[in-house]
Parts: C-alpha cells; sequence; structure tokens
C-alpha cells in the first residue's frame, strides 16, 4: 500500500547571512495523521513551520504540502492549509461571530455561506453561547478555541498548529486536545509543535525531534521511548549519600545518573533490559547507601526528549556550543515573528 504525505520535506535549509536555522531537514507527515514536531527553544520548529505555510521562503531543499510544491505554487497550499499561530488571531473588539465571519469572508465566503460556517465552528467548539460577546471578555481557553475555529473555516486538508495550548490552565488545554483529535480522526492532518511533551504524547501518531535545525529522531511516541531504554531512580536517605548512589548507578547501567540533591534521587537510563530493580538495590545495599524509594521504570517522552536533545561535554556539563545554537535559532524564530505580525 503507498503511503500519501500531506506534508513532505527533503533536504530543507533556511539561512540568514552565515547563521542557519534549518540544515537539511526531513519531515514526511502521512495523510490524516498528527505529526508532533519537538525540540528546544531556537531548534528551527517555528521556522519550518512558516515554509510550509509559505510565510517564508526556504533558502534550499523541496517541501511538498497537499501535494503542491511551497516554492513554485504557494497559492495553491495556502487553499489547502489552515494555520493557527503561537499567538491569538482574533480581535478583542468584535464578538466570536463576527471574527469568524470576517475569518470566512477573507477565505472567499459571503452571505450565507460565510454566516452558516462560522456559526457551525461555534457550535462545533462550544462557544455557541458566548457567540455574541466581544471575544475580549472571552477566557483564554475559549480565545484559543476561537483561533483554531478560524484556521478551520476553509476546511482545511492539512493544519499547522504552532504552540496552540501555550499558557491555558489544564481544562483548556484538555478541550483543545480534544478538538485536535477529532479532527485527525476525521481526516484533517496536523502538524504540531508544541513545547508540552504530555501533549505530544497524548496527540501525536507521529514525532520528530529536531535540534540544530535537523532531525535527530522520528518515530511512534512508544517507539521513541523504548529507543533508549528504562529509567531507574533511586531516593537515598541522606545528602551525602547520593555521589555513592551515583558511583553504584553509573558502574550498572554506564550512564550519568542525574543527581537531584533537593529530592534526594539519582535516576539513570537503563538500557540493559536483563537489569531488574531487585540487582540494583542489592548493588546499593552492598555499597553501604541507604535508599528509601526505588523504581524501575518505561521513560517519560520528557526524559527521552532530554535525552535526545541535550549535547554535554565529557565533565557532564552543557555544551555551551549547543546553548548559542539554540539562542540563534530563536532568534531566526524572533526575525519570523516580527515579519509575520508585520504582514
Amino acid at each position: 500500500m503507498t503511503t500519501t504525505y500531506a506534508v513532505l520535506s527533503e533536504g530543507l535549509t533556511k539561512s540568514y547571512g552565515e547563521l542557519h536555522a534549518l540544515r537539511g531537514l526531513d519531515l514526511a507527515v502521512p495523510e490524516g495523521t498528527v505529526c508532533g514536531l519537538l525540540g528546544p527553544n531556537g531548534a528551527g520548529k517555528t521556522t519550518a513551520v512558516r515554509i510550509f505555510a509559505t510565510l517564508t521562503e526556504p533558502t534550499g531543499g523541496r517541501t511538498l504540502v497537499a501535494g503542491h510544491d511551497v516554492t513554485r505554487d504557494p497559492a495553491a497550499v495556502r487553499r489547502a492549509i489552515g494555520v493557527t499561530g503561537q499567538y491569538a488571531s482574533v480581535d478583542g473588539d468584535l464578538t466570536g461571530r463576527e471574527n469568524l465571519r470576517l475569518f470566512a469572508r477573507l477565505a472567499g465566503l459571503r452571505g450565507a455561506g460565510a454566516r452558516d460556517r462560522a456559526d457551525e465552528l461555534l457550535d462545533r467548539f462550544g462557544l455557541a453561547g458566548a457567540a455574541d460577546r466581544v471575544a475580549s471578555t472571552w477566557s483564554g481557553g475559549m480565545k484559543r478555541r476561537l483561533d483554531l475555529a478560524a484556521g478551520l473555516i476553509t476546511r482545511p486538508r492539512v493544519l499547522f498548529l504552532d504552540e496552540p495550548t501555550t499558557g491555558l490552565d489544564p481544562a483548556a488545554r484538555e478541550q483543545i486536545w480534544t478538538a485536535v483529535r477529532t479532527l485527525a480522526d476525521e481526516g484533517t492532518t496536523v502538524l504540531l509543535t508544541t513545547q508540552y511533551l504530555e501533549e505530544a504524547d497524548r496527540l501525536a501518531d507521529d514525532i520528530l525531534v529536531v535540534d540544530g535545525g535537523r532531525a535527530v529522531a522520528a518515530g511512534t511516541p512508544a517507539g521513541l521511548k523504548a529507543r533508549i531504554g528504562a529509567y531507574a531512580e533511586v531516593t537515598i536517605a541522606g545528602a551525602e549519600a547520593l555521589a555513592g548512589a551515583a558511583v553504584v548507578l553509573d558502574q550498572l547501567t554506564g550512564g550519568r545518573p542525574a543527581l537531584d540533591e533537593e529530592r534526594l534521587t539519582v535516576g539513570v537510563t537503563v538500557l540493559d533490559s536483563g537489569l531488574t530493580l531487585p540487582r540494583i538495590i542489592r548493588a546499593l545495599d552492598t555499597a553501604g547507601v541507604p535508599v528509601t524509594d526505588a523504581s524501575l521504570r518505561p521513560p517519560t517522552l520528557d526524559e527521552v526528549f532530554l535525552r535526545l536533545t541535550q549535547v554535554r561535554t565529557a565533565d557532564g556539563r552543557a555544551d555551551d556550543g549547543a546553548a548559542g545554537r539554540s539562542a540563534a535559532g530563536s532568534a531566526y524564530d524572533s526575525a519570523d515573528d516580527h515579519k509575520e505580525h508585520a504582514a
């Protein structure tokens, strides 16, 4: 069976003079799926999305969205997509209904068509009760749902969501997640960038981890977790024994244990599937390390993310060069932010 890709990018690059935001990014998103695009600040996620949405021109590479080349046929791409950015695009001086009717008219709908589509989306996102109140009186979660509704005016084949739940409380975030999952179930392809790893874990069929403008890992959430093994964490009775516990875990796993002096814990990734929790506890007991609690569990997506994106030196300190690259990437994304809002 041949897979049809809603977004297909090969060797995508974006440069600002001698600085490189994207360095040969490859991405393939099958139709009707949710793809989570993850990476540290400045990794190039927002820059990539803006290229996919024809808001920024690439320096090199090839990208097809809904079968159309973003450089050669941007108008066709725009007809096929919806975009919801990091910042709400609704007008606070207009009512919810007026906002959606305005977006409908901008999308080419007129008269009853614009009114009917606005009303349909207000009902769908549970906003009909507040439809005739000005948007400035709405909660943050309601505004984000209205923003998402605006991105669906044209019934897009592909929807780009750039950090759609930033700043929302858990209840409002859950409402957005439900809406996104429903869209995917109905056949819309969703490309999601997010800083919330739980969000990607809950929504994404596949995840692409980006760092330094390149893809560093790809797979399902479960596959990425399995790739880095299990995670062992022990709680120690006193801070003076943390170093000893770290030595034992290092010897058992060959990993680099992480110490938390406040919680009195030592954690480490375990790649050896034969290493059991009783064996870990016996080794710590033999070394005279007083343990009050211990666990061996699958890693969280947060731990996978940190493992895949943190570049460290031989002594375990963060690589300042990597931090510098992320800071530079943030500058690229900020520059695109200003360009988009100016437009």
